[in-house]
């Protein structure tokens, strides 16, 4: 099983490189072979992405068979409705070992899309049963579990001959912004073991960026940190989203958020980057500008990677930030494992995973991060719902039914609606209400924070665009607009010309050596 998704992944890494992935789905499947052509041969390291159409996400196969049959428009690839051999000649001479595929889709309820992918010849896809039901649709939690673990174990049957599936949690994205990291944590990790439940052994944990990449750094050391505890018989790693939310309108507002992504992911330790585009604000993307966004990023990443190899200016030790908690209880559950050199913690005698102590041990490379108390309050949802019941899927369920899981602004039935976030000046997310949820007291930050009413929630939702427009603005010199056409967003200058970046590790030394 020396393929597949995650192999290609750890190969990258590995060799020093942070694979970059677009979001990419067209109906019609030249133009979505042509779109997996110029991802694999973009100058970066690349993995392809099929995205589906609407119709497929929820299970309307019929009314895209219409939307083919009448030559109307879909917003995605609908595998489930062109034939399998279609989508076979799709990949033939494209997706190999070297250039792995994997499907996006966003479904509550994904089994019909699994038995597809599988069909076609792909082992690679993501999700969760949380995830993709709460935030994208009204169906019942139960429910979109029972096909989330069908899914799973029909995704997990191809190891018998020879092929180790993927399976990307999308657990640390949710409602994609304005959620605290803790609850994003606590969701990408619980659907791990929940896939890892249902058979799978290969594991990618998402984080989507926020507002604050001091806060993200945290969050990502943490995500890791849990990751190895709990999951150390599962080849896994850290997949980040360039930010979900409201994109900046200018395109090098767009651009400078996107390398601070890209920046993340290596300092935090990430393998995988899901990219976004400089027309992320106004329409979906072309292929060109995807590819544009993988080079950006990889570039980026390329440089954060040289500065942190840099000799240190001074000798010594890493250096550790003091945090604002003491240690928690130790004991045992039936998610504990011994101690290790990233500082495990096994579940307490009270059902809750026990908050690190004062500060964080020391993230990917010697990167440093304080304790806020993202740890704490990720331990204890963890906990919480593994107490709750054996099979992760059923424990789920019952803990949105308690609000021991509660996630802000979602209006899904099952979701009980008590918590409430808030974003700091300095772009910090902080808990106003955390409902029934058992972290209260856990992060020290004083007072919460009022919960936001209208103009509040906007404001917020905007931080972020607004804050990487007036960014790129103050880059752009006097007159630079001059000769811009009319409701045109103007590019930023242009730095002067640079020799061609030539990607550290070419791609062909991470595929396999024999066929």
């Amino acid at each position: 099983m020396a393929g597949g998704f995650g192999a290609f992944v750890a190969r990258a890494r590995a060799a020093g490189a942070l694979v970059v992935q677009p979001r990419m789905g067209m109906a019609d499947p030249l133009r979505m072979r042509d779109g997996l052509l110029a991802t694999r041969d973009a100058d970066a390291v690349t993995v392809g992405t099929i995205t589906l159409d609407s119709y497929t996400r929820t299970g309307d196969l019929a009314a895209a068979r219409h939307a083919l049959s009448h030559g109307l428009g879909l917003n995605g690839y609908p595998i489930a409705t062109h034939p399998d051999d279609t989508t076979r000649a799709v990949l033939r001479g494209v997706a190999d070992a070297r250039f792995p595929v994997q499907v996006r889709h966003g479904s509550a309820r994904p089994e019909h899309i699994v038995r597809a992918l599988l069909a076609a010849g792909l082992d690679a896809t993501e999700g969760g049963p949380v995830s993709y039901c709460l935030p994208y649709s009204r169906t019942p939690l139960r429910e979109a579990v029972a096909d989330w673990q069908r899914s799973c174990e029909l995704l997990a049957s191809i190891r018998e001959f020879g092929t180790e599936p993927h399976l990307e949690t999308f657990g640390g994205c949710l409602m994609g912004q304005l959620c605290p990291p803790s609850l994003l944590i606590a969701v990408s990790v619980l659907e791990a073991l929940f896939f890892r439940q249902h058979g799978l052994r290969g594991i990618s944990l998402s984080y989507a960026q926020q507002a604050d990449p001091r806060q993200d750094e945290e969050a990502l050391t943490v995500l890791g940190r849990l990751a190895r505890e709990l999951l150390p018989d599962v080849d896994h790693h850290i997949v980040l989203y360039a930010y979900m939310g409201v994109f900046p309108r200018s395109p090098g507002g767009a651009r400078l958020l996107l390398e601070d992504a890209a920046r993340l992911a290596v300092r935090a330790g990430a393998a995988r980057l899901i990219v976004k585009t400089t027309a992320e604000a106004h329409r979906i993307p072309t292929v060109a500008e995807n590819v544009r966004a993988l080079e950006t990023a990889a570039t980026a990443a390329a440089d954060e990677h040289a500065r942190r190899a840099a000799p240190p200016a001074a000798p010594g030790t890493y250096t550790q930030i003091p945090g604002r908690h003491g240690t928690g209880p130790h004991g045992t559950g039936p998610y504990g494992i011994s101690s290790h050199a990233a500082g495990s913690r096994d579940l307490g005698p009270d059902g809750t995973v026990p908050h690190s102590p004062d500060v964080h041990s020391p993230g990917p490379r010697g990167l440093a991060v304080e304790d806020t108390g993202i740890e704490a309050e990720a331990r204890a949802l963890i906990g919480a719902v593994l107490e709750l019941d054996a099979d992760i899927g059923r424990a789920l369920v019952r803990a949105f039914a308690a609000g021991y899981l509660d996630v802000p602004y979602c209006l899904h039935p099952d979701n009980a609606g008590r918590a409430r976030s808030s974003l700091g000046p300095d772009g910090r997310l902080h808990w106003s209400s955390v409902g029934s949820m058992p972290i209260a007291g856990l992060a020290d930050g004083g007072p919460r924070p009022p919960i936001l009413g209208s103009t509040g929630l906007i404001t917020a939702l905007s931080h972020v665009q607004r804050t990487y427009d007036a960014r790129a603005a103050a880059r752009t010199p006097a007159g630079a607009v001059a000769g811009t056409a009319a409701g045109a967003v103007p590019d930023p200058p242009r730095t002067p010309a640079a020799p061609p970046r030539t990607t550290s590790t070419p791609r062909r030394q991470l595929g396999l050596t024999t066929p």
